[in-house]
């Protein structure tokens, strides 16, 4: 299976992304509304998403003028989720 295939003229299309504009333009929606709520409503972003980066297991690392930061159970959480709900729209 990939992503070229021949109709039956002959003539090469692409299969498997019909959904791509789609999920795009979602995205896109999902980006303005996101920043839409952090320009006008910041407070509700910070108590839906307070929880992000501060959970056991996220690295800081501050020495000096040196600062590291490196969410890793945030992100596999966020991963978990948005597979989760990926799966449910599907």
């Amino acid at each position: 299976m990939g992503l070229l295939s021949r109709d039956t003229d002959g003539h090469r299309r692409l299969t498997g992304m019909a959904s791509l504009p789609k999920l795009l333009i979602l995205a896109g929606v999902f980006a303005i509304v996101l920043g839409l709520l952090w320009a006008y409503q910041p407070g509700l972003l910070r108590t839906l998403f307070g929880w992000f980066g501060r959970l056991p297991g996220d690295i800081r690392y501050q020495n000096g003028n040196t600062f590291v930061f490196v969410p890793w159970v945030s992100m596999l959480v966020l991963s978990v989720v948005l597979s989760l709900l990926a799966r449910l729209f599907r």
